[in-house]
């Protein structure tokens, strides 16, 4: 049965094919579109309001991504996210983001010290109410403005590429920390590092921070992995 997902026509002038990759990966990571999904191309051209060629070429595009796979007699299939994958992605991207620490220390201004500082506190309550559905976002955003501070806009591309994957594996991680208070706790020891231009201090958290985050994703992906072949 497919998916019951509100895809729009698409009016942007942008080409086809890019906003059709672009609504199928965000569906996929999200999991609207769960693993194991066919993707039909006669139903999926209709709803995306489409031809299938551009269909197909944005398919394409999503195999290379590793997000779907043709399987033999199948057709195009939605694929679950293995360990490997995790761990590549996030090793990518914690890789970039450590690049971006020095700029992020000469560049950081007092009112952006402020509004990281803004964000924690907003974080705070949902901790103390233990909502790890409405802190997931927030921390997500705490990083990402964090991250920007450094200005480096071509790290910044090729890191927000990235992005729905992170959000995604870091709503994960949250879910598998076992020290969520100690973590968030870090966010604020991290904003008082930028604010001292303390490089080596904030260099030495962020590593801990960003595998700490990479190593509880990993775990939980190894552990659904697990019950499912119990599970066969």
């Amino acid at each position: 049965m497919t998916p019951q997902i509100d895809f729009q026509p698409m009016l942007q002038s942008r080409p086809i094919r890019e906003i059709a990759y672009e609504v199928l990966k965000h569906a996929i990571v999200t999991g609207q579109i769960p693993a194991g999904e066919r993707i039909v191309e006669t139903e999926y051209a209709d709803r995306l309001h489409i031809s299938r060629t551009p269909l197909r070429e944005a398919l394409r595009k999503l195999e290379r991504d590793g997000l779907v796979e043709y399987v033999l007699r199948r057709g195009v299939v939605v694929r679950a996210f293995s360990v490997e994958d995790v761990d590549e992605i996030y090793t990518i991207r914690n890789a970039l983001e450590m690049l971006t620490l020095p700029a992020i220390i000469e560049k950081a201004r007092a009112e952006d010290i402020a509004s990281l500082r803004q964000k924690l506190h907003g974080m705070d309550a949902l901790m103390e109410r233990d909502d790890i559905e409405a802190l997931s976002p927030l921390t997500r955003a705490f990083h990402s403005e964090l991250t920007r501070l450094c200005g480096q806009q071509r790290i910044l591309r090729v890191i927000e590429s990235q992005d729905e994957f992170i959000t995604k594996f870091s709503a994960i991680a949250i879910r598998n920390e076992k020290n969520l208070l100690g973590a968030h706790q870090e966010h604020y020891r991290l904003v008082e590092l930028v604010e001292q231009r303390d490089l080596e201090g904030f260099r030495e958290l962020m590593h801990k921070h960003i595998e700490d985050s990479k190593r509880n994703c990993l775990a939980a992906v190894q552990e659904r992995i697990r019950r499912q072949e119990q599970n066969r």
